[in-house]
């Protein structure tokens, strides 16, 4: 199956969900969503993107273009200026580009806090956390501090830890940028191996272009500030992928192409 595009203006619905009602409400909805800090021109301009459960959405666009700004207000950790996002399954999850653990806690008990936040009962925590761990592959690790840990080890536990709070949306902000290239290979499969065995939707941001591909059903291009949808690419391509797989390579070609010309648009206003 070959990948296919949509512009804008005419966005193919992605694939039903996994094991979910074709009717199930969307796990995201933003409707016409603006975003300003005071500036002439906004950061975000009328954004409309729904997102279904289960879906793997990964927004990509230039520096400045908003990205981590959309993916704030779907977390409400801001408000947008006009319009309303509607989360169809409480309150999300995040995961940054920084692990921000909590240095004096080891691994399981960084885990352990977000579970304790979420309400699980003291006697269950170090099972449930034990249980993550595993879940990333990091078992044994329960007792190890953060500086023990890798770079990648320490993204796995930040994974864990959203996981723990148990919500059917995970947003995710370059969280493997920092990370070399063969540990954030790894990690792309870690994640989609999680990915596909729950109904979680992810909203991923990046602006590796290849990341997108690799990663995503659907890739959704932002224009240059002020951010709005450019374009959408629906993801033909079965998982697992490989980066360097020559389908994910000739779409990235092609999004990275749309890409330029977005910032070559941006440089002309």
């Amino acid at each position: 199956m070959s990948p296919t595009t949509t512009t804008a203006d005419q966005p193919e619905p992605a694939a039903p969900a996994r094991d979910l009602p074709a009717d199930a409400p969307a796990a995201v909805r933003i409707h016409h969503v603006h975003k300003s800090f005071g500036q002439t021109r906004p950061v975000l301009e009328d954004i409309t993107l729904d997102i279904r459960p289960g879906e793997f959405v990964c927004l990509l666009g230039a520096s400045g273009c908003g990205k981590s700004t959309l993916l704030s207000l779907v977390a409400g950790l801001d408000r947008p200026t006009s319009g309303h996002i509607e989360l169809g399954g409480g309150r999300p999850a995040l995961m940054f580009q920084e692990h921000a653990l909590f240095p004096w806690l080891t691994a399981g008990k960084n885990i352990e806090l977000a579970l304790r936040l979420r309400g699980v009962p003291k006697a269950g925590r170090r099972a449930e956390a034990e249980r993550l761990l595993e879940l990333v592959r990091l078992g044994g690790a329960y007792r190890k501090r953060v500086h023990e840990l890798s770079g990648g080890m320490r993204q796995r536990v930040a994974l864990a830890r959203a996981l723990a709070q148990d919500s059917q949306l995970l947003l995710m902000d370059e969280p493997f940028a920092a990370l070399d290239a063969i540990t954030r290979d790894v990690l792309h499969e870690e994640l989609t191996r999680i990915w596909s065995r729950t109904s979680l939707s992810v909203l991923f941001v990046t602006h590796n272009v290849r990341e997108a591909v690799r990663l995503g059903q659907r890739v959704v291009l932002l224009s240059s500030r002020p951010g709005r949808v450019a374009r959408q690419w629906t993801v033909g391509l079965p998982q697992p992928r490989r980066i360097e797989d020559p389908a994910v390579a000739d779409l990235s070609v092609e999004i990275t192409e749309e890409l330029r010309r977005e910032i070559r648009r941006h440089g002309k206003h």
